[in-house]
């Protein structure tokens, strides 16, 4: 098993910490992980993204080209890597910056109004959350206990009354997607 994860939105959105937390949850579930991170110079507001790729046996290389599995957080983002995805992958995209349709229909495209979710819980900050739980119902080789349990482990101690909240941006994010027909 290996699968290729890419997550991009804008500086600020929480992109490379999503990214690492899939990253730590796999980690610390035994299979072999890659995070790359890349973003522009801007601390925040300019583009980042990064790769995630999980596999059962070494990985070969770290680059995505073509992944199976997505987040785009903003419009941009969408844009760009709804081309890219592999045919029958999983989008999950931010309805929250988002305003219009997929154009193609061979992908599943989860749209989860990540903002407002995250809003709701009483963070703005939380959207990236939200997006992992989401892409959570695409992934079932990491559960949302596997998450929680990174989030317990690798979050800083400084964030640690945070936990509760994430929990449940992570809980109502997979419970949006899976509430989605795709």
């Amino acid at each position: 098993m290996q699968k290729e994860i890419l997550i991009a939105g804008f500086g600020g959105q929480g992109v490379l910490f999503g990214g690492q937390v899939v990253a730590y949850a796999a980690m610390d579930t035994g299979k072999e992980v890659t995070w790359i991170p890349s973003y522009g110079p801007e601390m925040r507001g300019g583009t980042a993204n990064c790769t995630v790729v999980i596999a059962d046996d070494e990985i070969g290389s770290p680059m995505v080209k073509n992944p199976p599995l997505a987040i785009a957080l903003n419009l941009p983002s969408f844009d760009k890597y709804e081309e890219l995805l592999a045919p029958g992958g999983t989008l999950i995209v931010n309805k929250s910056m988002v305003d219009r349709e997929a154009k193609r229909e061979d992908i599943h495209v989860i749209f989860v109004p990540c903002n407002e979710i995250a809003e709701e819980i009483g963070d703005k900050r939380l959207l990236n959350m939200v997006a992992v739980g989401a892409l959570l119902s695409a992934l079932p080789e990491l559960s949302l206990k596997d998450i929680e349990k990174a989030l317990e482990a690798h979050l800083p101690a400084r964030h640690k009354h945070l936990l509760p909240k994430n929990y449940e941006a992570l809980k109502r994010g997979l419970e949006a997607a899976q509430g989605v027909a795709v």
